[in-house]
């Protein structure tokens, strides 16, 4: 008998991340179940709050004093087992508290009375009396037979030039009734069909592999344009003839309207799409579709990644390598790792795919963590574009000083006159803040760290973000005697201006953050520039992978340097990924492609290995050096973000928190304390920004007991500095 149940309550205080205890009332006991929500009472004034049903028991310990639970909130389960499972485990992993995690399960703002959207609608209620046999009931009342509990009373009245006088009388003398009827907010609209091709032998083979083996966890890597898409949705398929679903993740919004398109073409209305743009309601409809088993898929961002399937056959995780997978705020999880641990729980496939693997991935895969599935050729029989590096300090030398290489410029002009298409992409949408000589290519790094400084223009300086070295910033390159040493910046904007400045006649559009804030502008974007309604796209990350353009035969890669000299470990990664993946838009229909990359820095191995399509030899290179600085996949970095308005105050309270670790971790083999130093980016919002890196072998527990020794050290300024923490974070600025 359920006689007591442990809550969760919905509160993000810390000290009420635990499970409380309250009695069910015999009213209750015959319906309670784990995962719903329930109104409880709490605190010294039995205020009436939302809590989540975590665990049910016959018995507790005599000596508690439990309060009694008020009511169910919903009949729904909220969440289930298998969610309180992985609850557990992101708990852990993450440094979360329990709500933190059920809030990514359930719909946003469900605890706030969110349900289903109603709409008043007209039906037929009995057959016309005499009085009401005639014109005009007699026409409307064929209508509303016709459109029986489609329309209101205003809808009716516009649509079909009826009186709304009219209908009132009828509904009054009861020929007519307002029924109400259920709004559904998800995407419901239909595509043009999506017909499955019939899968080369290199694609069948992934499929045969995948559908065979009793392991779970895959990697393909494949080249740009091998056909990706079309082994993910013949193995959905596949799994949706066994009664299983199938979650389909994508890494950015702009790359949801081209999987939907294809996915709901094959699927239907077997598909829902979940994401980050959609309201409070169509998330809610969404979730609701999951719940009740009315979608065999789902496609969308990281997030979708915890829609409540009961019987959940297949994870897909498409360019598996980016970076957007993983969260930055509380719980500050990756879709990837979660996958993993809904793949042990709910016993399901996980698939990840990449032209580019992450460098953590490839390694699982080379040490049997994961299937290693390779495909090196494009699908159809279409080429590899050919990729040409420009030297931009020659350019230098022949005096251009233009954003863009005569190589380049040469190349846009000839596509505009053949009427093919072009993708110009930046690297990032702001400006970058490395030092280097324009002349020979050099760039200012810390001699501890091996990643570039950063330039600090108030006070002309550079400082490693890690270790916190300074230096003031040279005229001279000590390299080569150049004097052009100066910071580097250039933006999407300034491209798009000097675009339309040069080529008058182009048309342009620019898909950057700036662009593409309004909801549904990605796909708006998308479909225009596939249509053909403009000739060149200007664009950053959200351009450089997935996207497939027949007609793009050009693409030009404005600034390599940028992500190259970014001052992070993982920046050589991220340049051959940014190279690789852009590159593979050119050429993906029956005409050649072209890319052409511009760079102060070509002898530079991520970029080689980039132009001539080898991801293994960078691999290599890469692993040998993460190797020998001890960074992941070796070690582990926990990284401690402390932000205040007050830099005094910020400064003095993180030198606190330096000394704590270090004299409670030098005890420890493979344990390096690094800072602390500035943030990368040293202040936004007016908060100031400093961070300490804990590099080693750091198990959960010890970064929990970090986590807890840093909120003891900061709690009589608790509300004057922001905390954050993370373990192995993607972004260290």
């Amino acid at each position: 008998m359920n006689n007591f149940a442990g809550v969760i309550i919905n509160s993000e205080a810390s000290s009420l991340d635990k499970i409380f205890t309250y009695k069910v009332p015999a009213s209750l006991k015959e319906s309670i179940q784990i995962g719903q929500m329930v109104k409880i009472p709490f605190g010294m004034g039995n205020k009436k709050i939302d809590g989540f049903v975590f665990e049910l028991y016959e018995e507790i310990d005599k000596n508690i004093r439990a309060k009694e639970i008020i009511s169910i909130s919903s009949n729904i389960i909220i969440i289930t087992k298998e969610n309180i499972e992985l609850i557990k485990e992101m708990r852990k992993r993450y440094l979360c508290s329990y709500i933190e995690c059920i809030k990514l399960m359930i719909p946003t703002g469900i605890t706030k009375g969110i349900g289903h959207k109603t709409s008043d609608v007209v039906c037929l209620n009995k057959e016309l009396t005499l009085k009401l046999n005639k014109e005009p009931y007699l026409t409307i009342y064929n209508i509303v037979s016709e459109n029986d509990g489609i329309f209101n009373k205003s809808e009716l009245s516009k649509k079909f030039n009826v009186s709304i006088s009219s209908i009132n009388t009828m509904i009054k003398h009861e020929a007519l009734k307002v029924c109400e009827k259920i709004v559904y907010r998800y995407d419901n609209r239909t595509f043009d069909r999506y017909d499955a091709k019939k899968l080369n032998e290199y694609q069948q083979a992934a499929v045969n592999i995948i559908m065979n083996s009793n392991e779970n966890k895959f990697l393909i890597h494949g080249v740009t344009g091998c056909g990706k898409t079309e082994i993910y949705m013949n193995l959905v398929e596949k799994v949706m003839k066994l009664g299983k679903q199938s979650i389909v993740l994508v890494p950015e919004i702009s790359l949801t309207p081209q999987m939907v398109e294809r996915f709901k073409g094959r699927f239907g209305r077997d598909v829902s799409v979940f994401h980050s743009k959609l309201s409070d309601g169509e998330r809610y409809d969404e979730w609701l579709r999951v719940k009740n088993d009315d979608v065999k898929v789902a496609v969308g961002a990281r997030s979708a990644i915890f829609l409540p399937f009961h019987n959940l056959g297949l994870i897909v995780i498409d360019e598996e390598h980016e970076g957007s997978y993983k969260s930055e705020s509380d719980p500050k999880y990756n879709a990837i790792e979660v996958a993993e641990m809904k793949s042990k729980i709910e016993n399901c496939k996980i698939i990840l795919g990449s032209a580019t693997p992450s460098i953590d991935t490839y390694y699982k895969a080379k040490n049997g963590e994961y299937v290693l599935i390779s495909i090196d050729k494009r699908a159809d029989g279409a080429s590899m574009p050919d990729i040409e590096v420009v030297d931009m300090r020659e350019e230098l030398n022949q005096n251009n000083k233009s954003i863009f290489s005569r190589s380049l410029h040469a190349a846009i002009e000839e596509k505009l006159l053949k009427k093919e298409q072009v993708i110009l992409f930046l690297n990032r949408r702001g400006f970058s803040t490395f030092v280097s000589c324009r002349k020979c290519g050099f760039v200012f790094k810390c001699k501890s760290c091996d990643v570039p400084m950063t330039y600090h223009s108030e006070k002309k300086y550079l400082i490693c973000h890690y270790c916190g070295n300074t230096e003031r910033v040279p005229t001279i390159c000590p390299k080569c005697g150049s004097k052009y040493v100066k910071y580097f910046g250039v933006g999407t904007e300034k491209i798009e201006k000097e675009i339309k400045r040069l080529f008058p006649s182009a048309s342009v559009m620019r898909m950057d953050k700036d662009t593409t804030r309004k909801k549904n502008s990605y796909e708006t974007m998308y479909n225009a520039f596939k249509n053909k309604e403009a000739d060149i796209l200007i664009g950053t990350q959200m351009i450089a992978k997935g996207l497939d353009f027949k007609d793009v035969t050009l693409v030009g890669v404005v600034a390599a340097d940028i992500t190259l000299n970014i001052p992070d470990f993982r920046s050589y990664e991220r340049t051959f990924q940014l190279i690789s993946q852009v590159s593979g838009r050119a050429g993906r229909g029956s005409k050649k492609g072209t890319v052409i990359i511009q760079t102060y820095s070509p002898e530079n191995y991520a970029i080689r290995y980039a132009a001539s399509n080898n991801y293994k030899d960078f691999f290599y290179e890469e692993i040998h050096l993460r190797k020998s600085m001890n960074y992941p996949p070796f070690s582990k970095i926990f990284i401690i973000n402390l932000s205040s308005k007050n830099e005094n105050l910020l400064i003095k309270n993180i030198q606190i928190v330096g000394d704590f670790l270090k004299n409670n971790l030098s005890g420890y083999d493979n344990m390096y304390i690094l800072g602390p130093c500035a943030s990368p980016i040293a202040r936004i919002n007016e908060y100031y920004r400093w961070q300490i890196l804990v590099k080693g072998e750091i198990s959960y527990d010890m970064a929990n007991f970090i986590k807890k020794s840093i909120y003891e050290i900061l709690k009589k300024v608790y509300n004057d500095i922001r905390i954050s923490v993370d373990i192995n974070p993607l972004n260290l600025s």
